[in-house]
């Protein structure tokens, strides 16, 4: 998932677009049944973002994104218990009975829909929408920025250029269907759906917790303008979206508690305010001006003094409206292999950069988080290791190693060196002031000690995504933050870096050293030893730091504030967000 407050937006979840400098860089209507207590009133969420990233549930890759409309709007077979701590990470029935059943060694698992289930036109949820649901994951022309653990795990045959012989819903020539409708199944009731998978998955109700597996509506589908008016299966539905305006959600009638036992329908009312300039949402929030609002976006570093003491714990006033506490990820800065394609010149870039004062600038480490060494998080357990070969690393940065890979790169890839230090390398970030201050570091530390130069591409926070996974359009560099989906890095080295995965930003297919690579990661998926695996992906973590494929951030932190007339609220430890769903407005 992906990450990044730019505000915000996270998880393997990619984080959200605007890396920010702690990241260094920083019909028939049923009744409703609302949860009893403290329900009613307007929730109002700020950003400065103009939109969300994605709200069509196939496309929604964003950690905060996904916490957020699986929430409000959209439902799956499986989802993660709404708890705090470690109870939040245990898989909890949503659409269906229970959280799976596998059979023929975890490569066939079956759901069956429970009772009641329904679209916000009152019409049954059935097998066939989640199953058309997930198809179109397959149209990877229209259905862009999605998770693609469908394409990878289904027993569906590859065609000679490695791409799926099934193509999606939406094309007819050259489109084997009858591929997907053998490896998804539809029972004579249309209550059970089968999963038959091209290899053992026995986490794979873990995988179904996605909304890329949430049900679609045929009949409503509009292929990539679906993104606009998503159809509704949770408690509030769409009145309004506009972006550089507002999203306004309303309770939707044909939702029943009785048939979702994980959400809640607390406010009247959600409103989203996109735009909101940074300094105006901030003082929003603590002013209390506007009491029943929750920024979705990372408190300016020039403001954590007034919300936290120095050790980042909230000041005794702010204890009911703040939160900062370590997330699930960790933030980078890919480096696109195919237009870089020279160790030493990314090596130089990492021992050049001024990281302590990056750090700084988004509050320090009490803020910030701890440096990273790779893009495993220490708390993955037995899939992570200390990466060894970066000893030289220091946190000011160090002109010594940086120059003398440098003068290794002159003479091994010239005309990388000459590109480099001369026009320069294009760096990708989110459009927000503190990346703009963060860029000036950047900048000024790598040319002192590398004579590289930076040029920084400042692109809108909620278009980020879209435009650096396109590669037309990605720079040299593109900052990121990626979190585990579940704990298993199986959903983070894969993901990361084979090509055609989830979020392959530093494009590595062509890199000389990419076919062990996709050998190694490739085979360890289908290892079921899972101890084994996990030393496997700790390798392999060790592997890409020594490609230096990217340029490790921090273990990364996140701050929260909102608004008085706010509560409920907690950090929700498998999304890396606030539980949304669980918030109430005070009467």
């Amino acid at each position: 998932m992906f990450k990044t407050k730019t505000g915000s937006s996270r998880r393997g979840r990619r984080a959200f677009s605007g890396v920010v400098a702690l990241s260094l860089l920083s019909g028939v209507l049923v009744s409703c049944s609302s949860s009893s207590g403290g329900a009613g009133g307007t929730l109002t969420f700020l950003t400065n973002s103009e939109s969300w990233t994605h709200a069509d549930p196939n496309r929604n890759y964003t950690g905060q994104h996904i916490a957020w409309f699986g929430s409000y709007m959209h439902r799956t077979l499986t989802a993660y218990a709404r708890a705090e701590g470690a109870a939040g990470s245990e898989v909890v029935p949503d659409l269906a009975t229970d959280t799976g059943r596998s059979s023929n060694g975890n490569k066939t698992w079956e759901f069956t829909l429970r009772d009641g289930v329904k679209f916000e036109d009152g019409s049954d949820i059935t097998c066939e929408d989640v199953k058309y649901g997930v198809s179109r994951t397959f149209a990877t022309d229209v259905i862009t920025d999605g998770p693609t653990y469908a394409i990878s795990m289904l027993d569906i045959p590859s065609a000679a250029d490695g791409s799926s012989v099934y193509k999606g819903p939406y094309k007819a020539d050259g489109n084997d269907t009858a591929a997907y409708d053998k490896a998804v199944t539809c029972s004579e009731d249309n209550k059970t759906i089968t999963f038959n998978l091209k290899r053992a998955v026995g986490d794979f109700n873990y995988t179904v917790t996605y909304l890329s597996f949430s049900p679609v509506p045929k009949a409503k589908d509009t292929g990539d303008q679906y993104d606009l008016a998503p159809v509704s299966s949770g408690p509030y539905k769409i009145e309004k979206y506009k972006a550089k305006d507002e999203m306004v959600l309303v309770r939707n009638e044909s939702w029943s508690k009785d048939a979702d036992p994980i959400r809640n329908a607390y406010p009247d009312k959600i409103v989203v305010r996109f735009g909101v300039a940074e300094e105006v949402r901030d003082q929003l929030i603590l002013n209390d001006s506007e009491p029943a609002a929750f920024s979705l976006d990372s408190v300016l570093p020039t403001n954590l003094a007034t919300v936290f003491n120095e050790d980042g714990t909230p000041k005794e006033e702010w204890k009911s409206r703040a939160l900062n506490v370590y997330d699930p990820y960790v933030t980078y800065t890919a480096v696109n292999v195919g237009k870089v394609p020279c160790v030493q010149i990314r090596k130089a870039l990492y021992y050049a950069r001024d990281f302590a004062a990056l750090l700084q600038l988004g509050g320090g480490p009490a803020f910030g988080g701890d440096p990273a060494d790779g893009v495993i998080k220490p708390l993955m357990g037995l899939d992570y290791k200390p990466v060894t070969g970066l000893e030289d690393f220091k946190p000011e940065g160090n002109p010594e190693k940086a120059q003398a890979l440098m003068a290794e790169a002159k003479t091994a890839c010239p005309d990388v060196y000459a590109k480099a230090t001369g026009p320069g390398l294009t760096f990708d970030v989110g459009d927000t002031d503190t990346n703009k201050k963060s860029a000036t570091i950047w900048i000024d530390s790598v040319k002192k000690n590398t004579g590289i130069n930076l040029k920084f591409n400042f692109i809108e926070p909620g278009q980020y995504y879209a435009v650096v996974l396109d590669p037309t359009k990605q720079g040299d560099l593109s900052r990121a933050g990626w979190a585990p989906d579940w704990a298993n890095a199986s959903t983070v080295i894969p993901e990361l870096f084979l090509e055609g995965a989830g979020f392959p930003l530093s494009n590595v297919g062509k890199d000389p050293a990419y076919a062990e690579f996709k050998q190694r990661a490739e085979a360890n998926l289908s290892e079921p030893d899972r101890a084994k695996q996990g030393a496997e992906w700790a390798a392999l973590n060790q592997y890409v730091m020594d490609q230096m494929w990217v340029i490790p951030g921090v273990f990364s932190k996140t701050q929260e504030i909102w608004g008085s007339k706010l509560e409920g609220i907690f950090f929700w430890e498998p999304q890396g967000a606030p539980s949304f769903g669980d918030i109430k407005v005070k009467s």
